[in-house]
């Protein structure tokens, strides 16, 4: 068994035009500062990081990688979350998606597409840089306007999303490959690759590629009602990456998993800090940990109610007393009486 690396803290929630949060030498000191030994790095954000210069310089990455460590945290893994989105964009998200990409790309779907290939593939090469050897991303959607259909969906829909989908997807998880770095996808509802069924989907149109991976985030499968523990389980060979994130289902007599187009605040379903929700914490590190889980437990905070630095002051020493150290004997290793062929044999009556 191992025991989990943590706490970190996905960035892309607190970077801001404000101080501490607009710089990577002030928001690395100010998450080191409240109990993080790690932090994810959301790669399109330039306030804290150049994925041009870093996919192309070693002295840049090092440089990155340096501060971080000067001021008390490593680099977890990088983030691609933004840019997969746009690897796949049905035609009524375009304008949605937009504010995405660069802005000499915007409103040429094909361009912005090119262009979310080579972000992804830059990442990839700047995480080899780096020394990480997993990435964040979404998947991107064609299919997700046609969840709950009506009309019905015509024969062969979902199949031609997938087969794009992962016709797009395939030279990048072959760069994957070139750097060594697993891709981990989010699973997670307005992407195609939502739940289980809908990865191995995927997975059988890459070909089963060694690196298309897993990003297990429990609170995007408590509010679609998914079992979150077995999911560990059937998955455990694919899961590379964990967000920690709380939510709750509180279902009434007027609205149910759809949100009836409520606020975050409203909605039946919402993102909470941790602790404030209903995932259960204990049972998801016991599994992670007796799975051999190696990676990172991140805090990816989201909550419609508390302030954002309350909740990852909370959630660095959240995770801290959830991790477990792996023991590294049996607890009743003082009875081991000892054993040898001849005795087993024995023991058995033969």
């Amino acid at each position: 068994m191992k025991t989990l690396k943590g706490p970190g803290l996905f960035l892309a929630q607190f970077a801001s035009d404000e101080a501490p949060f607009n710089s990577w030498d002030s928001i690395t000191k100010w998450a080191a500062d409240i109990g993080y030994i790690g932090v994810q790095l959301p790669s399109w954000d330039g306030r804290l990081f150049d994925l041009n210069k870093a996919a192309g310089s070693q002295g840049y990455c090092d440089e990155i990688l340096g501060m971080a460590r000067q001021n008390g945290v490593e680099v977890t893994e990088l983030s691609t979350h933004l840019q997969g989105q746009l690897v796949a964009v049905h035609p009524a998200y375009d304008s949605a998606f937009d504010g995405f990409a660069a802005p000499s790309v915007r409103a040429n779907p094909q361009a912005r597409q090119e262009w979310a290939v080579d972000q992804v593939k830059m990442a990839l090469t700047a995480s080899q840089k780096m020394g990480l050897t997993e990435m964040a991303s979404f998947s991107g959607a064609l299919a997700w306007p046609y969840i709950y259909p009506w009309p019905q969906r015509p024969a062969g829909l979902v199949e031609a999303a997938f087969d794009e989908l992962a016709k797009r997807w395939r030279p990048i998880l072959d760069h994957a490959e070139q750097m060594g770095v697993d891709i981990c996808y989010e699973i997670h509802p307005g992407e195609d690759l939502h739940d289980g069924i809908t990865f191995e989907m995927f997975l059988e149109r890459v070909d089963n590629h060694p690196r298309c991976n897993m990003l297990y985030d429990p609170s995007h499968y408590v509010l679609q009602h998914l079992d979150y523990l077995a999911n560990i389980d059937i998955y455990k060979d694919r899961i590379k990456m964990f967000h920690v994130k709380d939510a709750e289902f509180n279902p009434t007599g007027r609205q149910g998993v759809y949100g009836g187009f409520q606020s975050w605040v409203d909605r039946a379903g919402r993102f909470r800090s941790l602790g404030d929700g209903q995932v259960d914490f204990k049972a998801i590190f016991s599994q992670m940990a007796a799975n051999d889980f190696a990676g990172w437990a991140v805090v990816e905070w989201e909550c419609a109610l508390k302030h954002p630095e309350d909740g990852a002051k909370e959630g660095a020493q959240f995770v801290k007393d959830h991790i477990i150290r792996v023991t590294e004997r049996a607890f009743d290793d003082f009875a081991d009486s000892g054993s040898d062929d001849d005795a087993n044999r024995k023991m058995l009556g033969l």
